[in-house]
């Protein structure tokens, strides 16, 4: 087996990718993420994906400022990375560092023993959202299809 290194477009899918969902807290989005990623992979459990999320939360946010949330959990039985990226109507509060709504999140479901594949997925995250003028194109979006795009086209 080859090692080859995770990017987000290695992750994130089309049918992962939600733009413009009305969301009215950081509980029903959690929710949302959850489904979604159990509808994708029915080997993962929407209610055991949930609680990691919200287990994750209770340690700290992960709204990492600028309107931007990366939730990120580990999970039994999950054999690969998965991502989904969310957009919202309207931002909503979720305990960010400089205590601005979210509208943006991306979720990352890793294998319980994915340590250094996370890491770097969440550096690569980190990166692209702290580009001010990428998070304005992805709020620009109006349909999952061009939020998709977006997310996964090269600088």
């Amino acid at each position: 087996m080859t090692d080859t290194l995770l990017t987000i477009d290695n992750i994130l899918s089309p049918e992962l990718t939600h733009c413009q969902v009305a969301a009215t807290s950081k509980k029903r989005v959690l929710e949302f993420i959850a489904g979604q990623v159990a509808q994708h992979d029915p080997a993962l459990s929407e209610g055991q994906t949930f609680n990691n999320l919200v287990a994750r939360e209770r340690l700290g946010s992960t709204g990492i400022g600028q309107g931007i949330a990366i939730p990120h959990c580990r999970l039994e039985n999950c054999n690969r990375v998965v991502g989904t990226l969310v957009t919202l109507k309207d931002g909503i509060s979720f305990d960010a560092i400089d205590n601005q709504p979210v509208d943006i999140l991306f979720a990352l479901i890793v294998p319980k023993e994915a340590t250094s594949e996370h890491l770097e997925l969440l550096s690569q995250l980190a990166e692209k959202f702290n580009d001010r003028g990428f998070c304005d194109q992805l709020r620009q979006c109006t349909d999952n299809e061009s939020l998709y795009r977006c997310m996964t086209a090269r600088p």
